[in-house]
C-alpha cells in the first residue's frame, strides 16, 4: 500500500505512484511566468571536481521553469572562481556565481559587519544566506528553492517536486521542506535517526506538549539540506552559521508562518550523498561536530519559546534520551533485518555514545551562555540599517561575473 499517512501538523505529500514529470513541468512552466523560480546552489569548489554535481548540471539544463541559478562559492582563489563560471557555463538559465571570498563581495560583507550586524562564520549557512540577499536585490523572483551539490542519485523530478507546493498558486505553501529515503545496503541518516527524532522525543517526555517540539518532530526527514519558500521568507528569516542551520531554519519558519502554510515533500525515491565521519574521540569533526552545532540550536531555539534549563534538566535528558535511542536503535535494527539490510549493532551503539556526549556538551555551552554566537541578521534588518546594500550586492555579483 502506498503511504499516504499524514502525520503531525504540517501537511505531507507522497509519491504515489509513478511520477508525471512532464505534466508538472509544464505546469511549473505557466506558474513561473507570474512567480519568478531562483535556484539557489551552495557548492564548494572539490564539489565541481566530483560526479554528484556534473550529473546535477547534466538534469538542470532541462528545468526550463527556473528563471535563474544562483551558485554561492565558498572559499576559492581567483583560479578556482574562473573555473566555477566556465563549469557552469553550460547551463541554458542564467547563471550567476557569487565569489564569497573575493574583494568585491569581501567589501559588502565588511559593510554588514560594521554596521554591527553579524553574518556568521565563512559556511553553507553564510553562503545560502548571502544568495538570498542576491535573489532580493533582483526584485523579480517569488520562489527561491535551494538543493546541495553532492546529490549522487540526482535527477530533475527532484526539483519540481521540491518547487511544486509554493510555485502553485492553488496550494500557496510559504516553505517546503523535502524528505526522501537514506538506505543503500544499511540504513544510513544516524544524525536523524538517532539523535534529532530521540532528543525532540526526550525533551517532550520532560516538559509535556509543547507546539514547536511537536512541529520539530512532525518532518520526516528534518536535516534534509533541500527546501523552497516564498521570497519573504528570505527576507525575514534568521539563520544559524553553523551545523544547526537547518533546525535554525525549522525554527525561524516556525516563528514566521502559520503551520498551515507549511509542508514537506517526498523528492526522491532514494537519496545518496557523501557520509561525514563519526568522529567519536573528537567533538570539533564530523557527525561529532555536527551533534553539537545542532542540539545548541535545539536548546537555544526552545529557550528562546521560554523553557527553562537547568543542570538537573539537562542531567535528566541525557538519561532519557539514551534510553530513547536504545529503543529506537532496537527498531530499526529489525526494520532492517526484515528488508534483508547489514545492521552493524556496534556502529549504530557507538553513534549514540558519541551523540550522548555531544549533547553534554552542548548543554555545558548552553549553560555558560544561552544565548551564544548571535543568528546571522536577517535581510530586513541588514536592509534597515544599511538601505542601499541590495543594490551593493547586486553589483558586486554583476562586476564578478563579467
Amino acid at each position: 500500500m502506498s503511504d499516504f499517512y499524514q502525520t503531525g501538523v504540517v501537511a505531507t505529500f507522497h509519491r504515489l505512484g509513478r511520477m508525471n514529470l512532464e505534466k508538472i513541468e509544464a505546469e511549473l512552466t505557466c506558474y513561473a511566468q507570474e512567480r519568478p523560480i531562483a535556484l539557489v546552489l551552495p557548492s564548494l569548489y572539490s564539489e565541481l571536481e566530483g560526479d554528484a554535481l556534473k550529473g546535477i548540471v547534466r538534469e538542470l539544463k532541462e528545468a526550463k521553469y527556473v528563471r535563474e541559478i544562483v551558485v554561492t562559492l565558498g572559499p576559492a582563489s581567483e583560479e578556482e572562481f574562473k573555473y566555477a563560471k566556465k563549469f557552469f557555463s553550460g547551463l541554458p538559465q542564467k547563471t550567476s556565481i557569487i565569489w564569497n571570498t573575493g574583494d568585491n563581495m569581501g567589501s559588502i560583507y565588511k559593510a554588514i559587519e560594521e554596521a554591527g550586524l553579524p553574518t556568521g562564520e565563512p559556511g553553507k549557512g553564510r553562503s545560502a544566506w548571502m544568495a538570498y540577499g542576491y535573489v532580493l536585490s533582483q526584485q523579480d523572483f517569488h520562489v527561491i528553492a535551494l538543493h546541495d551539490c553532492d546529490i549522487i542519485t540526482y535527477t530533475r523530478d527532484l526539483l519540481a517536486r521540491l518547487c511544486y507546493p509554493v510555485s502553485n498558486p492553488n496550494l500557496d505553501y510559504d516553505f517546503c521542506k523535502g524528505f526522501y529515503s537514506r538506505v543503500s545496503d544499511r540504513l544510513h541518516g544516524r544524525a536523524t535517526r538517532l539523535l534529532v527524532t530521540p532528543l525532540i522525543r526526550s525533551i517532550r517526555k520532560i516538559i509535556g506538549y509543547h507546539p514547536l517540539l511537536v512541529f520539530f518532530d512532525s518532518f520526516r526527514y528534518p536535516l534534509a539540506g533541500e527546501f523552497s519558500m516564498d521570497i519573504d521568507m528570505a527576507r525575514v528569516n534568521r539563520i544559524p552559521g553553523d551545523w544547526g542551520l537547518e533546525v535554525g531554519v525549522l525554527a525561524e519558519v516556525y516563528r514566521n508562518t502559520s503551520l498551515r502554510r507549511v509542508c514537506q515533500v517526498d523528492i526522491a525515491e532514494n537519496y545518496e550523498h557523501k557520509h561525514q565521519a563519526l568522529s567519536p574521540e573528537d567533538a570539533t569533526k564530523g557527525l561529532h561536530k555536527m551533534c553539537v552545532d545542532i542540539c545548541k540550536s535545539i536548546f537555544r531555539t526552545l529557550a528562546f519559546e521560554g523553557i527553562v534549563f537547568s543542570d538537573g534538566f539537562f542531567k535528566t535528558l541525557v538519561a532519557t534520551y539514551v534510553r530513547t535511542a536504545q529503543d529506537m536503535l532496537k527498531r530499526y535494527e529489525d526494520d532492517a533485518a526484515i528488508n534483508s539490510l547489514f545492521f552493524d549493532r556496534h556502529e549504530e551503539s557507538l553513534a549514540v555514545d558519541t551523540f550522548t556526549n555531544g549533547i553534554k556538551k552542548a548543554a555545558e555551552i548552553i549553560t555558560e551562555d544561552p544565548l551564544g554566537v548571535p543568528l546571522i541578521a536577517s535581510w530586513d534588518r541588514v536592509i534597515s540599517a544599511i538601505p542601499d546594500i541590495l543594490t551593493g550586492i547586486k553589483e558586486a555579483v554583476e562586476e564578478d561575473n563579467k
